[in-house]
């Protein structure tokens, strides 16, 4: 009997699907493929995939029917888009849609087993909680939810309006949990602009990976939590409040926010 493959890559270019199975087999992940979202369907229906990694632009269709497979099916494959820049914020909706990440076209090699690692441990994480909260004792906190105020991008990072009308942003810590553990925190700048859906800070992990946070908010930075950078582990002992990472300014706070889901839904 044939090995089940871990991840599942749509893309409608070969060139894609051979240097995703030659990154991804260095850290011994098998991959099956499809070449149109009429095959992808198709392979979904019979076989489980833990990890899908997905182009959002195909000439039969686009990702988003993907998700909608998946979560018609009540399938728990964690999908990574892909995406040219040219479509960010297609890959924006995605990650309100369910996707939980998305990655640029063309990648790096780091970008995309970093993106890779994080889906794996994202699914242990799931996983887990699922066999705790099936049992009829005991349950373990494996992460922390947003507060009920807070908005989130996905589930990696989120942001709170101030009276002000400033905008805190930082990690959350589902997100921090697929990381493991962390090592440095390159932040950006005072005045610096930030996009939503680009990345804005870059974590160096214990292990030597380098993961990308995307922002859930456009504006200008107007203060750094400068506490970060001489004790990077605060983010991880209290992510929503000491842990904040910028405050901002927003450009279009009332357009971008329909791509940011409400902290006190629960839909991780």
């Amino acid at each position: 009997m044939s090995k089940p493959q871990n991840i599942l890559v749509i893309d409608d270019e070969q060139v894609i699907i051979d240097a995703v199975v030659k990154i991804c087999s260095l850290e011994n992940y098998s991959v099956d493929a499809a070449l149109n979202v009429k095959t992808a369907i198709e392979k979904i229906s019979k076989n489980y995939y833990p990890i899908i990694i997905c182009d959002i632009m195909m000439p039969d269709g686009d990702g988003f029917q993907i998700l909608n497979e998946l979560r018609n099916k009540n399938i728990n494959s964690a999908l990574i888009m892909m995406t040219g820049y040219s479509t960010v914020e297609n890959a924006v909706n995605s990650l309100y849609q369910g996707a939980i990440d998305f990655i640029p076209k063309p990648f790096t090699m780091d970008e995309l087993l970093s993106s890779v690692f994080r889906a794996n441990n994202y699914q242990e994480i799931k996983k887990k909680q699922t066999a705790f909260s099936n049992k009829n004792t005991g349950h373990e906190l494996l992460y922390v939810t947003c507060p009920a105020k807070y908005l989130r991008f996905g589930y990696s990072s989120w942001m709170f309006q101030e009276n002000d009308g400033s905008v805190l942003t930082g990690l959350c810590d589902l997100f921090l949990k697929t990381i493991e553990s962390i090592n440095r925190i390159d932040l950006l700048e005072l005045e610096d602009e930030i996009a939503q859906g680009i990345s804005c800070l870059t974590i160096r992990s214990g292990d030597e990976r380098t993961h990308k946070i995307l922002s859930p908010v456009s504006g200008r930075i107007i203060e750094v939590n400068q506490n970060l950078k001489l004790n990077p582990n605060i983010i991880e002992k209290d992510p929503y409040f000491e842990g904040w990472v910028y405050r901002i300014i927003p450009n279009d706070l009332g357009y971008e926010i329909k791509h940011l889901v409400p902290c006190s839904s629960d839909r991780l």
